[in-house]
This record gives structure tokens, sequence and C-alpha cells, in this order.
């Protein structure tokens, strides 16, 4: 997308758990304040990302698509640390600056901020939720993936869609019996 719209087109990533969404340990328990040694499965990619964010935007931009990448394509456990360092290393982030921020504590309350904003401005549940201008949200489920030459007008017909329309407010294929 940024190919095709450039600077007219501004992507701000947030962090939003799922396993926040999905936990079963009651209203007060928070993934972002688990100890270091917590079994989860994306809270270590979810800091990676918001320490790459500390190296600036297109560095971030670029771990965050190969993360990404690693996690949906090629099936690496992006909940290991090494893992994450190595796709750090590939795309190129000074990786001994990115594993002293990967550990810093201070990036789980982005997080929780990120998720708590999400939750109470925009109802979100679920990822991956597109927020159009601000306002207009939208979950988002696709597989497979739509080819690469459909995919620039798939989003404009998206952002026409939700974007431009506020009165529509659920799309929803039924499943084959």
């Amino acid at each position: 997308m940024k190919d095709s719209h450039g600077d007219r087109l501004r992507v701000r990533w947030h962090c939003f758990p799922l396993e926040q969404v999905n936990h079963v340990n009651g209203p007060e328990w928070k993934l972002w304040e688990q100890p270091d040694d917590f079994r989860s499965r994306g809270l270590w990619a979810l800091r990676a990302g918001e320490a790459a964010k500390l190296q600036g935007e297109l560095p971030f931009e670029r771990f965050h698509m190969a993360l990404l990448r690693a996690r949906h394509e090629q099936r690496r456990d992006i909940a290991d640390r090494a893992v994450l360092a190595e796709v750090a290393r590939e795309t190129g982030l000074d990786v001994d600056r990115f594993q002293r921020d990967l550990v810093d504590r201070g990036l789980l309350a982005r997080i929780g901020e990120d998720y708590t904003r999400g939750v109470q401005e925009h109802g979100i549940w679920g990822t991956p939720t597109l927020v159009f201008n601000g306002q207009q949200a939208v979950y988002l489920k696709m597989r497979p993936a739509p080819p690469a030459e459909e995919a620039v007008k798939l989003f404009e017909e998206l952002f026409d869609l939700i974007g431009g329309r506020p009165y529509l407010f659920e799309v929803k294929r039924p499943r084959q019996p």
C-alpha cells in the first residue's frame, strides 16, 4: 500500500494482545503485568515491535513486516527471543540496542495503553482491526491473502466502503454448510 499511495497513506501500528481478550483469569488480570517468565504466545513479539519502534519508523516497518512473514509464512516461533533477535538482525536493526530495549519492562506499559485505548475508543475485540481516519473501525479476516495484483484495489474498496459510510455496521459472509 505504501508503494502505491506514498505519503497519503499513514499507518500507525498499535499493540492488541489477543491473549488479553481471550484470558480466563478475571477482569483484573493484565497480560502486560505478568513476569518476564510468563509463558505467552505473543507478548515477546509485541515487546519486540515496541523495541524496534525505538529505532525509528522505517526500521520498525521493515522489522514488523518481516516479523509477520516469519510468523504467518515461515511458521517461525515469534515467542522465542532468539527468533526475534534473528529477525532484528535480518532487517538491519542495531541488534545490541534491540536486545537491551526488548527486556525493558517500560515497553509493557505501551502495550497496555494501546490495548486499553483500542477497547475503550474503538470497541476493538480482535485483530486485525483497521481504523480509518481515526474513526471508522473494521475487523478484517481474509484467508488466503489476496493476490498481490488485487491488494491495492481491495484496500481502496474497503476504505471507500467502511471509511466513507459510517452507517454501515457489519458485513459478514456466512460459511457454506
